[in-house]
Formats: C-alpha cells, structure tokens, sequence
C-alpha cells in the first residue's frame, strides 16, 4: 500500500499539505487552492504554480507543487479588463 500525499512548497521553504492536485502555471490562493481566472481585482495574494515534482519512498509518494508569489503587474494579466 503507498500514501500518496500532496503539498504546496511557498517561496520561503515551508510546506503545507493539500488535498488536491496543482498544475503548472494555475494560479492559487494562499492555502493553495485553485483560483477562478479571470481574478476579479489585482488587490489580492496569489501565487503561481512554476514546478511540480514527486518523491517516491518506500510506501510513500510525495507530490510538491512549487509555489512563486505574484507581483502587482503580474496579478494584472489575470485580472479581468
């Protein structure tokens, strides 16, 4: 039997567990759920998805989902005209 664990690495190193699954390039809150495009304003915390990798152990896997933090001008390309 293998655990299968998910988390979300933040810029600074920290981790948090998650129940779900990330892809590149999605764009999340700050506990790491997915956020409905297009944002409605840029006056928010979001980060994007930049890597995804999976550690593999005896019995255990574990998905990180790297984690970038977006800036103002950023935050703007997703933000609805």
């Amino acid at each position: 039997m293998t655990i299968r664990t998910n988390q979300v690495v933040y810029p600074d190193g920290d981790t948090q567990e998650i129940q779900h699954r990330l892809a590149v390039n999605e764009v999340v809150d700050l506990n790491g759920n997915p956020l409905p495009l297009p944002l409605p304003t840029p006056k928010m915390i979001a980060y994007r998805v930049y890597r995804v990798s999976t550690e593999e152990s005896r019995g255990e896997e574990t998905t990180s989902f790297y984690l970038e933090l977006l800036n103002r001008e950023m935050i703007l390309e997703y933000v609805r005209p």
